[in-house]
């Protein structure tokens, strides 16, 4: 029997990114727990909480994980425990390691992990987008590379997201390939999610009229997403072939999203661009299964998680040809230099006006999507604590 500590800390109320990476690694974590083939393990989890929930001295773990057993708060915010970092690393081991109860593991999940002494660390580090693409990341995420490299110091074993990923934490992190471990992702949706759902009182509440058909783009509104080539495909198919299809945007504002607003402010058809910001998982489930086509020419990506949930829920794929995006589509989708937004309009023009290809490329999808599950990513993450007990 081992023990094993994990961060949840990126986890939130509507977690989204990391936190739902998180989330739904420690529920496919917590349910291995409890089958027989895998009861040599017990699942703990920490949590710090946020800068202003600490100054009010509101410390709780988050609703959605107090059903849990083995929760460990870690008495100090983030903000705060990043200084120790920087300056007063060997706080760690003294003043918080004991709240931990002794694990052999502990996981960090958010690109760092605390110097703990006689327990093995793991970082899972899910993209090195603030190394090779300084100029699409925020001021925020350009700090991780210092910190980062100083982690490497102590960490055991890393886990990435993508053998792409990998390859990036090889070459730029210099980190030895043996030293680190791939948990492919998987979709938080599975095929017949919306079977067993009532959305109608949803559907009510949202801003638009889902009998148009319409493109799709899902993710945060920012730089690395590339989403300014969609409005210039969009605009581009609407000038020259009058396609009658709306455009949807479904994200959280991240950073520097003005220059996105401006192009739709800017566009002559910007009235058939709508952002509809954060929906519940099983509204954009909902926008996933009845998109015309699902369109992510994102410049960087760790993994592409929309992109896997896109194909899960029946919408055909056009997405860019680098980083990890061809591991995750396989043959399943049609990629494209997401630096030539006419090969993303000719792609959108091929994929409405061809019903046989689009059939295609669902069928793939589908077929594809079910090589990924949560249980896996849980076993793969499993197989890589053991690996360095």
């Amino acid at each position: 029997m081992f023990k094993v500590v994990v961060d949840v800390t990126p986890i939130d109320s509507q977690p989204s990114g990391v936190g739902l990476y998180v989330f739904n690694l420690v529920e496919a974590l917590s349910k291995l727990e409890h089958t027989e083939s895998f009861d040599s393990f017990e699942l703990g989890l920490a949590y710090q909480p946020g800068l202003k929930n600490w100054l009010k001295g509101k410390l709780d773990f988050p609703e959605n994980l107090q059903h849990y057993s083995n929760l460990y708060q870690i008495p100090i915010p983030v903000r705060l425990s990043n200084l120790f970092l920087d300056y007063l690393p060997q706080i760690f081991p003294h003043y918080l390691q004991p709240i931990l109860e002794k694990p052999n593991i502990f996981h960090g999940t958010n690109y760092t992990v605390y110097p703990y002494q006689n327990i093995q660390k793991i970082m899972t580090i899910y993209d090195l987008s603030f190394i090779r693409y300084p100029e699409y990341v925020n001021s925020v995420v350009k700090q991780y590379t210092k910190r980062l490299i100083k982690c490497l110091e102590w960490t055991d074993l890393i886990i990435a997201i993508s053998e792409s990923s990998k390859q990036d934490i090889i070459n730029y992190l210099k980190v030895p390939s043996e030293k680190v471990i791939v948990t492919p992702l998987a979709s938080r949706y599975n095929a017949n999610f919306l079977s067993t759902l009532n959305l109608e009182k949803e559907v009510q509440n949202i801003n638009y009229d889902l009998s148009k058909p319409y493109l799709l783009f899902v993710s945060t509104i920012e730089p690395r997403k590339n989403i300014n080539a969609i409005i210039s495909a969009f605009n581009f198919l609407k000038k020259r072939y009058k396609i009658e299809h709306q455009l949807v945007l479904i994200g959280r504002k991240g950073w520097n999203y003005e220059p996105i607003f401006t192009a739709i402010e800017n566009s002559p058809w910007k009235k058939e661009i709508h952002h509809l910001d954060y929906l519940s998982n099983e509204l954009v489930a909902l926008f996933y299964s009845k998109a015309e086509v699902f369109l992510y020419p994102s410049h960087y990506e760790g993994f592409g998680l929309p992109v896997l949930e896109a194909m899960t829920l029946g919408s055909p794929v056009i997405t860019s040809n680098i980083s990890s995006i061809p591991e995750v589509t396989g043959n399943a989708a049609i990629l494209i230099d997401p630096n030539d937004y006419m090969q993303l309009a000719e792609a959108i023009l091929q994929v409405i006006s061809d019903s046989q290809l689009r059939q295609n490329l669902i069928n793939k999808g589908k077929i594809r999507a079910d090589l990924f599950s949560w249980e896996r990513t849980a076993a793969e993450t499993l197989k890589a604590y053991k690996s360095i007990i």
